[in-house]
């Protein structure tokens, strides 16, 4: 389960981001083409991140989805695998969205 170790990235980015202070609330974009299962995070992020400045925090992932622009006609569409073929039979694709994983925005306490 390689979401244990993106977890654990991602709590160590924040934590270092946030300087000491504790988090309140992290923020991620996860997209559906990225092979990233979001419940695995979530579950993760609760066992990570007890012992450190995001012990408590909510973990919300926003899902975004696949999007795609042929090569041949120019048509965008949205696509839930990265196999997917254009309506026009081409699978020369441009990814538009869907690949990302990164921290959107975290919410922190005041400092004392």
């Amino acid at each position: 389960m390689h979401e244990l170790g993106i977890t654990r990235n991602i709590v160590s980015i924040v934590e270092d981001a946030a300087k000491g202070r504790r988090v309140r609330r992290v923020t991620l974009d996860v997209g559906r083409l990225a092979g990233v299962m979001p419940d695995a995070l979530a579950f993760c992020f609760d066992v990570v991140s007890k012992g450190t400045a995001l012990e408590g925090a909510v973990l919300e992932i926003r899902e975004i989805t696949g999007r795609c622009r042929c090569r041949g006609c120019g048509a965008e569409f949205e696509t839930s695998t990265l196999y997917q073929a254009c309506g026009c039979g081409s699978r020369l694709l441009d990814r538009l969205a869907g690949e990302e994983l990164k921290i959107r925005e975290m919410e922190l306490e005041e400092a004392a």
